[in-house]
């Protein structure tokens, strides 16, 4: 069973649909820094940990130039080229 952690303040939670996974990871795995506080410490945790429990993979860092735009688009294009995974790093 796969729980998903749902951040938003919702008085009654939304049900979600989730796409079926194969459970396996492959490929790259692309970390997007989009430079909030801290932000970078969370992706180097997860980039250590899935380093150390998936050592097949390939990870690569990208950042945005500010968290108060939106993602500049040869950015997003750089990433869909050259990864088959990416996760974004929010924190404060």
């Amino acid at each position: 069973m796969t729980v998903i952690l749902d951040p938003t303040d919702e008085t009654v939670p939304v049900s979600r649909q989730i796409t079926p996974r194969s459970g396996q990871v492959s490929g790259v795995v692309g970390l997007m820094d989009i430079r909030k506080p801290r932000g970078d410490v969370l992706l180097d945790e997860l980039e250590r940990l899935l380093t150390e429990r998936m050592p097949e993979i390939e990870v690569r860092r990208y950042a945005k130039p500010t968290f108060t735009k939106p993602c500049p688009d040869d950015l997003r294009a750089q990433m869909k080229a050259e990864c088959d995974f990416v996760v974004e790093g929010l924190a404060d």
